[in-house]
């Protein structure tokens, strides 16, 4: 007896505000809860699923992966393999998705007054600071690269434009940077909450540079 074909699985539809508005067209690809926070996570690099995952504390492995396939088919994300000896599987941002880079600075610019006092609950990476630090940065005549020291670790940050694939900041000290500066995080909860300027702070003495480059030169104010 020959055997009865199952009829094909219809797609899944997701979800959407079915709106014709650019908003809401928007929110359906990143509304969801974590999607962006996945963005933030990804303006760094190439990221495995295992690193993802570890700096998004909160988020279930299957919401994480249920995002990240979101984001694949949204056109944010792709998911590539690396070459041996790395031979790992990691997620990157596409060209759509990096372009979500002053959305984020936005919103961190809108959500820095919430950030009054850290609660025993919120756990914190030292590479949550950047982009909010980054835009401190942003009237930098020269660009580079920034090497910043916090209590809470290190990260680089990169001044000015950003080249399409280029991070836009990365985890732990850069091999080659143009400058490198040392201060508390509250004081970059303070620039992100334009209560006092960059360079306010450094001849304040609240943000150490050093570096020979155009670039440290002028972030000391020389």
């Amino acid at each position: 007896m020959p055997r009865q074909q199952q009829p094909a699985a219809r797609p899944v539809r997701r979800r959407s505000y079915d709106q014709f508005c650019a908003t809401a067209r928007a929110l359906d690809s990143v509304g969801d809860r974590w999607t962006l926070l996945i963005v933030r996570e990804l303006l760094a690099g190439p990221r495995r699923y295992t690193d993802l995952h570890a700096d998004l504390p909160g988020v279930s492995t299957d919401v994480l992966a249920s995002r990240l396939k979101d984001m694949e088919q949204s056109g944010l994300a792709v998911r590539r393999r690396l070459p041996p000896p790395a031979a790992a599987s990691v997620y990157e941002l596409t060209r759509r998705g990096r372009e979500l880079l002053p959305v984020l600075t936005a919103l961190a610019r809108w959500g820095a007054p919430a950030l009054d006092e850290r609660r025993p609950t919120d756990a914190v990476r030292a590479h949550w600071f950047a982009l909010p630090l980054r835009r401190s940065l942003a009237a930098t005549a020269h660009t580079g690269v920034v090497d910043v020291h916090l209590d809470e670790g290190e990260f680089h940050v990169r001044t000015g434009a950003v080249a399409d694939g280029e991070e836009v900041y990365g985890y732990g000290g850069a091999p080659h940077a143009d400058a490198r500066i040392l201060l508390e995080a509250e004081l970059c909860l303070a620039m992100g909450r334009d209560e006092v300027t960059f360079a306010q702070a450094v001849k304040d003495g609240r943000i150490e540079v050093h570096g020979e480059s155009p670039l440290a030169t002028e972030l000391r104010g020389a």
